[in-house]
């Protein structure tokens, strides 16, 4: 059976802790359902764009946030069909139980989700009957060259059967989930989609282990900002013994980043009950609440000053503001030249 290799350095206890402490502060916040509603699809959307964005997946934040609410964007439609692939991989990852084994039925169907109407079907879904390599996409030089394909079924099996082990269940859940993102890009089953499909399996360790239980971060975006580091770190225990002790303080340090992300967000939601007081249960999106932060501090706002503070496109700005309207939160002001003058409502 695969046993991973790897060492309990302090700074994987301090990340551990730190992640830990900010997870039992979001699972036990008093936090308005609406606004929970918002931060879980926002985590959706930005899962969904940053994974296919590290493979190179050309789309905006705001075009996938598009396509998932049903509207059409100019783009090449394979672009379009990774977006809503990796949707229903995340949907699908939603309807497991959250108790019980992983399988490799789970695996290959995540794989199949991905790899949809994109790889042939005798490719998605199965384990890949030929040999790949991994190059440098700017140089065009082999970076990694996986196990032959002869390999793969055994290998995956055995890190399913170590995910299903004492050993692997006696770890924190977010180390099990850094080993097997590390495990099966070293394996590199299937044909291509394995960057995401990866990354997915990540994500359903930590749903099924009780981890991630609200869905609010993504931690993709992590990687997708650094992503020279991600791709270095994975490279880290490619050789030797295998050491995975770099890659999960790596690894670890992203869902740190990400998780203290989300319970600043969290507390800020929770301890702010004015806008409840007086409106009752609001959906805000992370922009709007951000938007807010800065009226709070500054008085007014414009429609150039949230697209430059919420680093978005005009329409997006436009649409985010005519909501707060909307809803109350804001009115209207007088003009700065061209500009309408927006301030808070409460």
């Amino acid at each position: 059976m695969f046993q991973p290799n790897f060492k309990y350095t302090n700074k994987i206890v301090r990340l551990l802790a730190r992640i830990q402490a900010a997870r039992e502060v979001i699972i036990n916040s008093p936090l308005i359902p609406a606004w929970e509603k918002q931060l879980q699809r926002e985590a959706l959307i930005k899962q969904t764009h940053h994974t296919t964005s590290i493979e190179g997946n050309p789309l905006t934040l705001e075009e996938v946030e598009l396509i998932i609410e049903g509207k059409e964007v100019l783009a090449h439609e394979k672009d379009k069909k990774e977006v809503r692939n990796y949707v229903d991989v995340l949907k699908y990852i939603d309807s497991l139980p959250e108790n019980g084994p992983i399988t490799e039925e789970f695996l290959l169907e995540i794989h199949r989700l991905t790899a949809k109407s994109i790889l042939p079907d005798d490719s998605a879904g199965n384990y890949r009957k030929v040999r790949v390599v991994v190059g440098d996409p700017k140089t065009g030089k082999v970076t990694y060259t996986p196990p032959g394909p002869a390999e793969v079924p055994a290998l995956a099996k055995a890190l399913v059967e170590w995910l299903n082990s004492e050993d692997a269940l006696d770890l924190m859940p977010a180390v099990q989930a850094g080993v097997a993102h590390h495990e099966l890009a070293r394996i590199h089953p299937f044909v291509d989609g394995n960057g995401r499909t990866a990354r997915a399996l990540a994500t359903l360790v930590l749903t099924k282990r009780g981890f991630d239980t609200k869905r609010f971060f993504a931690l993709e975006e992590h990687y997708n900002k650094e992503r020279t580091s991600y791709y270095s770190a994975l490279s880290s225990a490619d050789a030797g013994d295998r050491d995975l002790t770099e890659w999960l303080e790596y690894f670890l340090f992203g869902i740190a980043v990400e998780i203290s992300r989300v319970e600043k967000t969290v507390l800020k939601l929770s301890s702010d009950r004015s806008i409840k007081d007086k409106f009752g249960q609001i959906g805000l999106s992370s922009r709007q609440i951000k938007a807010i932060e800065y009226l709070k501090e500054n008085g007014k706002i414009t429609s150039n000053e949230y697209q430059e503070i919420c680093d978005v496109s005009q329409p997006t700005a436009n649409r985010d503001i005519q909501d707060m309207l909307d809803k109350k939160l804001l009115k209207q002001n007088g003009k700065m030249g061209q500009q309408v003058i927006y301030v808070l409502n409460f």
